[in-house]
């Protein structure tokens, strides 16, 4: 996601069968330079729904498209109690998921296991398997283009009593059933929509 707006890179023929209209481009990778405006234009504005980047060489594409951002891996857990709920967080406006960046040497199990202990004090979760990865960009203070993948794992734990971070900027938290959240009207990033789908399907 690019300010909140998603943008696939695919192979050609996959982006043959895809709709095309005026708020989801689909356009053929050519160069790198190109990807450059694409990214430009979804950073300044919501012009488009979706864009979707095709290309013969998709391993090529992916390489040219993550050489545009300084990559800095995160991982966190949706965390589940007995009623099957999972714990959302509320921060800068959002309902979010804890998760945090890796510390150098650690494994993306230890990281998101130690930010869910870090940010809501639950230190002892059962880690149960991995979800999808995420990906979403933003400059941080130097104005450098970050990606950050978001390598996510359910979790299950007996405690619901939660201690938040408040130096992260948390503010709450919220047990509810993931499907329950997404026909509500709280508000969370779209890859955290993603995330809670993917639940709901499984």
């Amino acid at each position: 996601y690019i300010n909140d707006t998603p943008i696939f890179l695919t192979n050609t023929k996959t982006a043959k069968k895809l709709t095309r209209d005026d708020r989801n481009l689909v356009a053929l990778h050519r160069h790198r330079k190109a990807l450059f405006q694409y990214v430009d234009s979804l950073e300044k504005n919501h012009q488009f729904d979706s864009i979707t980047i095709h290309s013969h060489d998709l391993e090529g594409l992916k390489d040219d498209f993550f050489s545009i951002y300084k990559i800095v891996p995160a991982a966190g857990g949706a965390v589940f109690n007995k009623k099957d709920q999972v714990l959302m967080i509320f921060r800068r406006g959002f309902w979010d998921l804890p998760k945090g960046k890796l510390d150098p040497g650690e494994t993306i199990e230890q990281a998101a296991v130690r930010e869910v202990a870090e940010e809501v004090g639950l230190d002892d979760v059962e880690l149960l398997e991995q979800l999808p990865t995420t990906y979403h960009t933003y400059k941080n203070k130097k104005g450098i283009r970050c990606l950050k993948p978001g390598y996510w794992f359910k979790m299950y734990t007996e405690i619901t009593d939660v201690v938040l971070q408040s130096e992260e900027d948390i503010e709450g938290s919220l047990w509810i059933k993931p499907k329950k959240f997404l026909q509500s009207d709280m508000t969370a990033y779209s890859s955290i929509n993603d995330v809670l789908e993917h639940l709901i399907k499984k």
